[in-house]
């Protein structure tokens, strides 16, 4: 069995939200100075969902694909040090500014570019941007059966398991191979690289390619052939009243407060 995991390096959402600014002539995140970028939350749980189902059959091998540029080597190699068995990066400058169906083209092309595989998981969104495209595009490109926001996966003969989470518990639903299955934080914390894995992480020497490696031309993979266009990124700004209710008594306060948010269409 091969399953290919899709991760995306992405600036630290824990850094304080002071040391993110916006570069409001290009509309772009300035990555915070000082601070290590990280691989994506979610990415992190497709990559420990795969490593379960390999922990529970033998002649499961998983590859890891990633495209961007500015990759921080030590950040990016975490999946293998967790168990990953290999590493594709796709790195071009063509694919700088590249939107939600770019980005997926790509990966889609890398893994065709691969070779023959069974499943497919990725990160139910990216936490730069939070919008989830991405594994839904890379399905339709695929043409294969997509299942989202998974808290287990488990292999069924010639198809995949899923529990996955809706809003008052989960259902599980079956899917036949190949697929893709976008993984949700519900699915548990993500097991920690070993000592052993990270050793054998630096000596592993990931797969390099371009977007020519891939057979894309740069009007494929520009920010020509997005399909959407960023209008505007900014920082809400805070704003904030105060309004003291004055009473003789507590509930005097309570009907004042409540007549108060009744006016304001609160309540």
């Amino acid at each position: 069995m091969h399953i290919i995991v899709c991760v995306k390096q992405v600036p630290d959402p824990e850094a304080p939200f002071a040391n993110f600014k916006i570069d409001s002539a290009t509309n772009k995140v300035i990555p915070p100075q000082g601070v290590s970028p990280v691989i994506n939350g979610f990415d992190e749980q497709a990559v420990e969902a795969a490593l379960r189902i390999k922990d529970s059959q033998a002649g499961v091998k998983i590859t890891v694909i990633s495209v961007g540029n500015d990759l921080v080597m030590d950040v990016i190699k975490k999946p293998l040090s967790m168990g990953a068995d290999e590493l594709v990066l796709v790195q071009d400058p063509a694919i700088e500014n590249g939107d939600s169906h770019t980005t997926g083209a790509v990966l889609a092309a890398a893994i065709k570019k691969v070779g023959a595989f069974d499943l497919v998981l990725c990160g139910r969104q990216a936490s730069d941007w939070d919008q989830g495209q991405v594994p839904l595009v890379l399905a339709e490109l695929l043409s294969i059966p997509v299942v989202t926001i998974a808290k287990k996966v488990e292999m069924a003969g010639a198809a995949v398991k899923v529990e996955r989470v809706v809003v008052d518990g989960f259902e599980t639903v079956q899917a036949p191979l190949p697929a893709l299955v976008t993984i949700s934080n519900e699915l548990g914390e993500a097991r920690y690289p070993t000592l052993r894995g990270i050793m054998a992480a630096g000596r592993k020497k990931p797969t390099v390619w371009s977007a020519k490696d891939l057979g894309l031309e740069s009007g494929q993979v520009s920010q020509n052939a997005n399909r959407g266009r960023m209008l505007k990124v900014f920082v809400p700004e805070k704003r904030s009243k105060c309004e003291v209710i004055s009473a003789d008594s507590p509930a005097e306060a309570g009907v004042k407060l409540a007549a108060r948010l009744r006016e304001d269409k609160v309540i």
